[in-house]
């Protein structure tokens, strides 16, 4: 069976907008000013900034008028809360189960807060395993944690797809272990010179189809 490795945070569904609509009700629900929006984004970083910095720099921030629960509130559950799955998405993963290809989350982050996210957008019913960096002790593009997705559905590594939209941490660890894998651009241009992905594609759903089509 045809193994497909796919990311979760921008890739499977879109992380970022999800968490902009919970600063703009974190900052409506305590009267802060919605230009505060692109602050609190920035510091975020796409989730790559340690949660424990940005609750640091929003305490610094707001502590004084925003209680220490509401902030812990919107970096743990902010996310899970209004994250969804577009219909291509879904459509793209039932067809590719369909099709006889296992396919497995791998993604780094806290393991509540990515199995949260799985179950509030039906992911957990369409995926047959994932594996997150926090429970496997690596972190993507580390060669162990696509390794640990083999393993979780007792397939191979060799011959799997990797999809996702990160440079450093889908790709290049496509490229170290010998894997093919598809770029999502949303829009973006590729800027590395090193390595580069097997194929690009605007979104999860083109992604998907594109390793259907070349699976041998």
């Amino acid at each position: 069976m045809p193994l497909l490795l796919l990311d979760l945070d921008n890739t499977l569904v879109d992380r970022d907008a999800a968490f902009r609509t919970a600063v703009a009700g974190f900052l409506a629900e305590h009267g802060l000013p919605d230009s505060d929006l692109t602050w609190v984004t920035t510091i975020d970083a796409s989730g790559y900034t340690a949660r424990h910095e940005v609750a640091a720099a929003l305490t610094d921030r707001y502590g004084d008028v925003v209680p220490t629960a509401a902030i812990r509130a919107l970096l743990d559950n902010g996310v899970a809360d209004h994250v969804f799955l577009t219909r291509s998405s879904r459509e793209a993963l039932s067809k590719a189960q369909a099709d006889g290809w296992t396919c497995v989350i791998v993604t780094n982050g806290r393991t509540v807060q990515q199995e949260a996210k799985m179950r509030n957008t039906g992911l957990d019913q369409l995926v047959q395993g994932w594996v997150i960096s926090e429970t496997v002790g690596h972190k993507k593009p580390e060669p162990e944690i696509f390794h640990a997705a083999a393993a979780a559905v007792g397939l191979p590594l060799p011959g799997a797809w990797v999809i996702g939209d990160s440079p450093h941490a889908d790709v290049a660890g496509a490229e170290a272990l010998g894997l093919r894998s598809v770029w999502v651009t949303d829009g973006r241009p590729w800027s590395q010179d090193s390595y580069q992905p097997t194929h690009t594609a605007k979104d999860v759903a083109s992604a998907i189809g594109h390793a259907m089509r070349n699976q041998g």
